[in-house]
């Protein structure tokens, strides 16, 4: 049997901002619980709602990166259902009208995936389960700006459904439009799955896995739908369209109910939110504000600085290092050095304190100070090693401290090759030995000039220096 996988994704993002989408309320995660509420995003009669301008601002961004056309039109709706976690008895959302259309994501394969649309909504509150078999709602998420990401069912593998979560998380992370923390459910992932028997065309009915909490679930899940919907086929049944849930613990997906009639959300217009009228300088202001986008900025690394595509992804995938590196390499002009640098001696820094480059109290000019005294051979690698994990606390000059405490290498041709003489005169035997291949005896002359210069000697010098007076 031959048969082809089909997905589409549906994802909730929660957008960056610092109060919620109708109201003055803070937009934070792991507060005390209803500590974030008002009356407008508690449901109260007659509060009236106001659109955060923000949350438009940083919702356009997702639409117009990922290649959307932007309606100039907009209007908000209300989608009414009852369920302890709507405080108003209805969401507000985006129905027959979302803002942003026809997009796509392209992901690291090439292939494109479309978009059908991206929506603004607010979010809802929040059902704590406790041990004693309770409910309690904490309704500081409820109101908190959102955009929903719909799908084209262009999706043919669980592979492909890890890279375009991924792309996408990555991309708004980089646009700072959400941190895309899965955990904290700031990304949350609906996933809808059937499979078709290309020879005879037959389909399987779609299974939509709620509310997924991370990458590797997502995959996972995915993987069991793929050979749960393979055995309909091949039984030839059709199976039912249903809703699961993943279980963590089961490895499983598990039926929670059918779907056999549509919801009825008895959607209106709100009339508490007047039409929004987008201009297109508004919209173009933004487009051409966008910063350059993870994957242009892989390729260009690739290939204006011969970077490997794991470095470059490392840094193109991340605001801050990337804004870091390109800081860093203006000053020491060498993008393979610098590149090196962030990516292991910062890194395991910033990974030691959990800090980001922004955070950090180490400075960019003195960060790249100390690369180029490493680069220029003014200190080995290993004083700089050393130099880095006093100044990342301190934000000292290292160019300060290397002469103060007396660590620059010395590169005096003249001097060192005194040193050079004066080593061969006493150790005869070893350039005999080396005559006759035994190369180890080439690594003690270095260590003998190198102690001669207590160390500071530069060791790249004196190599030359011995391999010229020996013999290559």
């Amino acid at each position: 049997m031959n048969s082809k996988t089909i997905i589409g994704l549906e994802i909730h993002v929660e957008l960056a901002t610092n109060t919620k989408m109708f109201c003055s309320c803070k937009n934070e995660f792991g507060a005390v619980p209803n500590t974030n509420v008002c009356p407008i995003c508690l449901g109260h009669p007659g509060a009236l709602p106001v659109m955060n301008k923000k949350a438009v601002e940083l919702a356009l961004r997702a639409g117009l990166a990922f290649n959307c056309d932007i309606a100039n039109n907009q209007k908000m709706d209300r989608k009414k259902y009852f369920y302890p976690d709507l405080t108003k008895g209805y969401q507000i959302t985006q129905y027959d009208k979302p803002y942003a259309t026809n997009g796509y994501i392209e992901l690291s394969s090439g292939k494109k995936v479309g978009l059908i649309e991206i929506h603004m909504e607010e979010d809802t509150g929040k059902s704590n389960h406790d041990e004693e078999g309770r409910t309690l709602m904490d309704y500081n998420r409820a109101g908190v700006p959102l955009i929903e990401i719909v799908t084209k069912p262009d999706i043919e593998s669980p592979d492909e459904a890890r890279d375009f979560v991924e792309t996408l998380a990555s991309t708004l992370r980089f646009l700072e439009v959400s941190d895309c923390i899965m955990a904290q459910g700031s990304m949350r992932v609906d996933v809808n799955i059937n499979m078709q028997d290309t020879d005879t065309g037959n389909k399987t009915n779609i299974a939509e896995i709620k509310n997924m909490n991370s990458i590797k679930a997502i995959e996972q899940a995915l993987d069991f739908e793929v050979k749960r919907h393979t055995e309909l086929l091949e039984k030839g049944e059709m199976g039912t369209k249903e809703t699961r849930r993943w279980d963590d613990e089961k490895l499983e997906t598990i039926h929670m109910r059918d779907k056999e009639v549509g919801n009825d959300y008895r959607f209106s217009v709100d009339g508490d939110i007047p039409e929004i009228y987008l201009e297109d300088e508004y919209i173009n202001n933004i487009r051409e504000n966008l910063p350059e986008l993870p994957a242009k900025k892989q390729s260009r690394y690739i290939t204006e600085y011969e970077m490997t595509e794991y470095d470059a992804s490392l840094l193109a995938n991340d605001r801050e290092l990337a804004e870091l590196f390109e800081k860093t390499n203006d000053i020491v002009n060498d993008p393979k050095i610098s590149a090196n640098w962030i990516l292991t001696e910062l890194s395991r820094r910033l990974n030691e304190t959990e800090q980001s480059p922004s955070t950090m109290n180490l400075s960019v000019d003195n960060f790249a100070k100390l690369i180029k005294l490493a680069k220029e051979d003014k200190i080995n690698n290993n004083v700089a090693k050393k130099l880095l994990r006093e100044i990342y606390e301190s934000n000292e000059n290292p160019e300060k401290l290397a002469e103060e405490r007396n660590l620059l290498q010395i590169s005096d041709s003249g001097f060192l090759e005194e040193v050079v003489d004066e080593v061969l005169s006493e150790n005869p035997e070893s350039i005999e030995d080396i005559k006759n291949g035994k190369d180890r005896a080439f690594g003690f002359l270095v260590g003998q000039a190198m102690k001669k210069t207590k160390g500071k000697g530069n060791p790249v010098e004196i190599t030359n220096l011995l391999k010229e007076k020996i013999g290559e």
